[in-house]
């Protein structure tokens, strides 16, 4: 196979401008929607809608209630008043991929050959792009943290019928989540723990979760709709963090050779019994090598305390200044 080193990072993704002015798109489903108090019949099919901004990582989940044109047009006419008007919009080529899922397809051929659709695009000024067949990595549009949402919002939800004020309320939740994750320290203050999120580039200050009882262990027959609701929402939580987590480790291996730790640097802390939307911030304050002269384990300070943690349990943010350190 023929390899190249790999190319700068397009535009879109390093000019400064404002959140989802670039914006990738996604499709993930379809899930089943029922009326409330049905109990059998025919479940109406939905589509999730993820919008990725390029510059800030910023996300917006909506719903789509079919792909046909107005559908799409609906569901493009709420993002833009919400989030504002974007100049391109970027999505994948399915039109080549053997496994592609039929609503990417499906999408591909509206945005190409449907009139209402190309002249809603050319009245707004809006450049619509889809990537290279054959190359989802081609410029980097989605991070490995939004598929894995998708991944495990399919089998978390997947064969679950929710209304559509229950299927709002998870998505729009999850939408919470994805904008908490944090990004890069604030400061380089060793006694700064604030990070910077996709939640300071929309609100001004980090997306924080209603605190609630951890439902995850409880059976789903001795919980009401909302409460079943929530454990769906905490059991995509608990899985999403540990896959966040366990990319930040691979991407510190693909960078180096021999991945060091230095005193002083910002991590994210495995904890499962953290709620929705909370992250265990500190910084390394020594690290400890092994009999071989690797290091395996780390002392970690946070806001609350110093902590003796494994390198497997911690995830090194993915920084300009942690990788002039290693370098």
């Amino acid at each position: 196979m023929a390899n190249q080193i790999m190319g700068d990072l397009p535009p879109e993704r390093v000019t400064p401008s404002s959140p989802f002015q670039n914006a990738g798109l996604d499709l993930c489903g379809p899930f089943l929607i029922q009326y409330k108090g049905q109990r059998k019949g025919t479940y109406q099919k939905v589509y999730v809608v993820i919008f990725v901004c390029m510059a800030t990582k910023a996300v917006h989940i909506d719903f789509v209630s079919d792909l046909t044109a107005d559908a799409i047009i609906a569901t493009l006419k709420r993002f833009f008043a919400r989030r504002g008007k974007s100049s391109i919009l970027f999505s994948d080529n399915a039109t080549n991929f053997t496994g592609a899922s039929a609503e990417l397809k499906r999408l591909h051929k509206l945005v190409i050959r449907n009139e209402t659709i190309a002249n809603l695009l050319a009245s707004e000024g809006i450049k619509w792009k889809f990537l290279p067949p054959r190359a989802p990595n081609f410029g980097g549009l989605w991070e490995a943290g939004v598929k894995y949402f998708k991944y495990h919002l399919k089998r978390v939800v997947g064969s679950s019928k929710l209304t559509l004020e229950e299927f709002l309320t998870v998505i729009v939740q999850i939408e919470g989540i994805l904008i908490s994750r944090p990004l890069t320290p604030l400061s380089t203050d060793t006694d700064d723990f604030q990070v910077l999120t996709p939640g300071h580039f929309l609100i001004g200050k980090p997306i924080n979760a209603i605190p609630e009882p951890d439902v995850t262990d409880k059976k789903g027959n001795l919980l009401n709709k909302w409460q079943k609701t929530q454990k769906y929402v905490q059991i995509i939580w608990k899985r999403w963090q540990n896959s966040y987590l366990s990319n930040l480790q691979q991407r510190t291996k693909w960078l180096f050779k021999q991945p060091s730790v230095i005193p002083g640097m910002m991590v994210l802390i495995q904890d499962p019994q953290l709620p929705t939307c909370s992250w265990a911030i500190g910084r390394i304050i020594k690290s400890i090598p092994g009999p071989d002269g690797n290091i395996r384990v780390v002392d970690v300070r946070t806001s609350k305390g110093s902590y003796r943690r494994p390198l497997s349990k911690i995830g090194i943010l993915p920084i300009k200044d942690n990788l002039l350190q290693n370098n």
